[in-house]
């Protein structure tokens, strides 16, 4: 079966990863990571990698030409699958169903409708076939039915398990895995670990790919802590963490180490978020325990409030027993990985 796969995001190609190794026969094209086997993309996720609105529209006119790309490909293949990224995705499910009426279309990893912009799940449904959401609460935003819970692609990937009592003093830093994140969250970080003294055992999560010159020039002050490639095995040896907004948040919660999410945007797309689309979470872990059950799992610290004081104060201050507690609740609201039903459903062997 030959599939067309567009999955921009580091963490998308993670879970296609996880999804491919239940799939046989398969051979994939489009835009992915070039690490994966089963396929030579037309461009690799480096290429595709954005930072907010400005950096978006810099890029506009760059992505309407890849867009025209994929679905000159798509003649050829047997089905689609898109993969979060809606600022793509969604244009393209478009373009493609325009084009090929009768070829299925795949959505896995939905966006946040729940979030902002609801009228998108109108569109979802026009254009796509079947739409696997990763979220229990995310599917009832689609009016016609289309959507289904598949389970999420965390509770596959973390095979890790965690032991409180090894764990004392042991710290992870994790300031992002993009440019722009990284410079303004890699400071405050270098002199919270300071702060913390030589008691503590830092750790700093830096993601795989990142070449030696690209850490020097990055994380100035990496020698003062070990530099791990590994976030889950970072985390299974953490007392307490501090993380940059993203999957690593719903990671740690998955994982039940204790964070403070830490976040800092462009003040631009930090306006656009909470004053026009209305955003009043940007924890994920948080997200979805207000919408299970209206609690919320860790305090999020952003913008100007993101300062050595307010972040060793939530260190010192949270309540581990609590976290360890709406964490539990969390993960069985979850209830399964998602994987293996996305690779049936994708092969014709299930419809979840």
């Amino acid at each position: 079966m030959k599939i067309l796969v567009s999955a921009l995001e580091p963490s998308s190609n993670l879970h296609l990863k996880e999804v491919l190794k239940h799939t046989q026969d398969v051979e994939l094209c489009g835009v992915f990571d070039k690490s994966i086997e089963e396929g030579t993309p037309l461009y690799d996720i480096s290429e595709m990698a954005i930072m907010g609105v400005v950096d978006a529209l810099k890029k506009l006119r760059w992505f309407f030409k890849v867009a025209d790309e994929m679905v000159t490909l798509a003649k050829d293949v047997d089905k689609v699958l898109l993969m979060d990224s809606s600022g793509f995705n969604l244009p393209l499910a478009k373009k493609l169903k325009t084009a090929y009426p009768d070829k299925e279309i795949i959505y896995y990893i939905l966006p946040q409708i729940w979030a902002s912009r609801p009228k998108r799940a109108k569109k979802l449904e026009l254009y796509c076939d079947k739409l696997l959401g990763i979220l229990p609460f995310e599917v009832d935003y689609y009016p016609q039915g289309k959507a289904q819970y598949v389970g999420h692609p965390l509770l596959d990937e973390i095979d890790v398990h965690r032991v409180e009592a090894e764990t004392k003093n042991c710290i992870t830093f994790m300031p992002g895995s993009r440019k722009s994140e990284i410079s303004r969250l890699m400071p405050i970080f270098l002199e919270l670990r300071r702060k913390l003294g030589n008691d503590i055992r830092p750790l700093l999560v830096i993601p795989p790919s990142f070449s030696r010159n690209k850490i020097a020039h990055l994380y100035k002050g990496n020698r003062e802590f070990e530099v791990v490639r590994d976030t889950h095995e970072a985390l299974r040896r953490s007392e307490f963490a501090f993380i940059c907004s993203g999957t690593a948040t719903l990671e740690a919660a998955l994982i039940g180490v204790p964070f403070s999410l830490a976040y800092i945007a462009k003040k631009v797309d930090f306006f656009i978020g909470t004053k026009l689309l209305g955003i009043t979470q940007v924890g994920l872990a948080n997200i979805i325990l207000s919408k299970f059950n209206g609690t919320t799992l860790h305090k999020e610290i952003l913008q100007e409030e993101v300062t050595i004081d307010n972040l060793l104060e939530e260190y010192y201050n949270t309540d581990r027993e609590i976290f360890a507690e709406k964490a539990k609740e969390l993960k069985e609201y979850l209830a399964h990985g998602s994987s293996k039903n996305v690779a049936d459903i994708l092969m014709g062997e299930n419809e979840c």
